[in-house]
């Protein structure tokens, strides 16, 4: 199963048992929506069964079927919370790319230069791809129009315009 990560449970809150959860998914209130299944990162760990869900000072709080004390939620401190990657829906934006659809592309110049392949999408102020060199190393291209005018992924391809000094040692 290809999975994506949609949170990370962090430390227990209070003691009955409720998780903060660090949210990595645009759409929290359907992904952690009571009664949601979730996989898990260590498997072993799940799956968890969401039985409440509730924001508290800008933290999302979950409570889990069977984990009932701050003991059983200490348990799950780490734990990535993730779903089949066959059960998101397709974007209606043809610009909006899931970071498993980019993960393995090859990457080449408008040239026609081979690049490498995508190793990882950072977030942060500004998307970035993480580009594995065949010669070794890694190179950094920000994920803009500009500087990335062609993602195929049926084709397995993304096409770069890096400006001079981007790609090169």
């Amino acid at each position: 199963m290809k999975t994506l990560v949609v949170g990370r449970i962090g430390r227990p809150h209070g003691i009955r048992g409720e998780v903060t959860v660090e949210v990595r998914t645009d759409d929290p209130d359907s992904r952690f929506a009571p009664g949601a299944v979730l996989a898990t990162e260590p498997e072993q760990s799940g799956p968890l069964t969401i039985e409440r869900a509730r924001w508290h000072s800008g933290r999302l709080l979950l409570q889990f079927a069977g984990v009932d004390g701050r003991d059983e939620a200490e348990e799950l401190r780490g734990t990535w919370l993730v779903v089949d990657y066959a059960d998101i829906p397709p974007s209606d934006d043809p610009d909006e790319f899931h970071d498993q659809e980019l993960l393995g592309l090859d990457v080449v110049t408008v040239g026609g230069a081979e690049i490498g392949t995508v190793t990882e999408v950072r977030h942060g102020g500004q998307d970035l791809l993480v580009i594995g060199r065949p010669e070794g190393g890694e190179a950094f291209v920000p994920f803009v129009a500009a500087l990335v005018p062609e993602v195929d992924v049926a084709a397995g391809r993304l096409v770069i315009d890096p400006p001079p000094g981007l790609i090169e040692d």
